[in-house]
């Protein structure tokens, strides 16, 4: 590819208008500060943490669960800020079952 090409490829992509995106009920991820966050799901949406894993060695996932069955997926990152990735409704716990008691 040669300059010119590459500059009116360029030039090209920055004149078309943005490709149209779905609407989520999260388009714009929730950041703020985790004790700010944490203090939100409780207070606001009586929520509380249902689930916990390490997404890599600077990310927590967090799963928040409320009584009416709404969840709020939360990725805490070490820097201190918490984002909302994702939310929903009818969250269910399922029991545990021991295999060897059928």
């Amino acid at each position: 590819m040669t300059l010119s090409t590459a500059i009116r490829t360029a030039c090209l992509c920055l004149a078309l208008p943005p490709a149209a995106q779905a609407k989520s009920p999260i388009a714009e991820v929730i950041c703020e500060p985790t004790a700010r966050m944490h203090e939100k799901l409780e207070r606001q949406f009586g929520s509380e943490r249902a689930a916990t894993g390490i997404r890599g060695p600077e990310q927590l996932m967090e799963v928040w669960t409320s009584k009416s069955g709404d969840w709020t997926m939360v990725v805490t990152y070490a820097t201190g800020t918490s984002c909302i990735v994702a939310m929903g409704e009818n969250w269910y716990t399922h029991a545990k079952v021991d295999p060897a008691r059928g």
